[in-house]
């Protein structure tokens, strides 16, 4: 293993490429000014403009989405897992075919595991730039994102067509639909009938995951946060433990599946035969399969760090326990 093998794969938070027009609602009044990141992986953004930091297939997708104050995430579904832990900022998450169906404030720290086959959208509710990481169950995320109808109607009527191909075409930019590109379906009232209206109740208790109950837990081991028997139960084709100062000793860790690495709070010192680097917050990290690592805080004072690992599970919607 050389210096740069590990390195090579650090995205820096100082470094990331945003892309304006990912999704279908980038010119909606509300929604324009939000900005998607692609870290590791395809991810679900329908432009050509995305910038993919690392390409590798890992068997989940790591991004993350950044908003100023009062821009919202239109409503969208998912086939596979959608998880956000929050960077920056204050968060609101709603869900429902209206977007009224629940919701909850989401603190920096604090994680949550998106029920699949729901319509979920977010804003910052913050005072500064807020700035989520998301990681996305599957090597193509499920195959996508589906609109709610209004959405797509609304998107319409600001210049932006999506079409049956998942592609974004911009009438502001002279684009058209290709003669044999259809504009993608709006879904059926029977199709929505599919999507049901979680209540509060039956979401927060069992998806939401809170950051100082987190670092509680995490005093002398890794705390499983997302996994068949952790915090959060799912079986979504990765686990997420959540570590702090005490979680791990010096020694070396073998990854036994690929493995990211996220600094929520505080400085990582990641060393590995023939290297090592410094992980800052919002930094992400890439060890692959058969990769011996070491990872401790660099310096005193709060530190906290999503790991994320692969599983043999296979993407799909959320797993009860049943």
């Amino acid at each position: 293993m050389t210096t740069s093998s590990i390195s090579s794969r650090i995205v820096r938070y100082g470094e990331l490429r945003p892309c304006k027009t990912a999704f279908i609602d980038a010119h909606t009044p509300g929604s324009d000014q939000k900005e998607n990141f692609t870290i590791i992986g395809g991810g679900v953004s329908e432009s050509p403009d995305q910038h993919v930091h690392l390409t590798d297939k890992i068997g989940f997708n790591i991004g993350a989405a950044g908003q100023p104050p009062k821009c919202r995430n239109s409503l969208h579904s998912h086939t596979t897992a959608e998880v956000f832990f929050v960077l920056k900022g204050r968060w609101r998450f709603f869900w429902g075919r209206y977007g009224d169906a629940g919701e909850f404030v989401a603190e920096e720290g604090d994680i949550f595991n998106i029920p699949t086959g729901i319509f979920r959208g977010f804003e910052n509710i913050g005072t500064d730039y807020g700035m989520i990481m998301a990681i996305l169950g599957g090597d193509d995320a499920g195959g996508g994102v589906t609109w709610a109808p209004q959405v797509i109607e609304e998107a319409q009527s600001h210049g932006l067509m999506l079409g049956e191909n998942g592609v974004l075409y911009d009438s502001k930019k002279g684009q058209k639909l290709p003669h044999n590109v259809g504009p993608m379906p709006l879904l059926s009232e029977e199709q929505l009938k599919a999507f049901p209206e979680t209540p509060v109740e039956d979401v927060v208790p069992y998806y939401v995951a809170r950051y100082w109950d987190m670092m509680a837990m995490a005093g002398k081991k890794p705390a499983k946060v997302i996994g068949a028997d952790a915090m959060l139960r799912d079986k979504p084709g990765f686990e997420v433990d959540f570590l702090t100062r005490g979680s791990l000793g010096a020694e070396m860790i073998t990854a036994i599946q690929p493995t990211v690495l996220m600094p929520m709070r505080g400085h990582w010192h990641l060393r590995w035969d023939g290297g090592s680097e410094i992980l800052n917050p919002g930094d992400t990290s890439l060890i692959h399969a058969a990769e011996a690592y070491s990872l401790e805080p660099a310096m005193t004072g709060e530190c906290s760090l999503y790991r994320v690992t692969a599983t043999d599970d296979v993407p799909g919607m959320t797993w009860t326990g049943n």
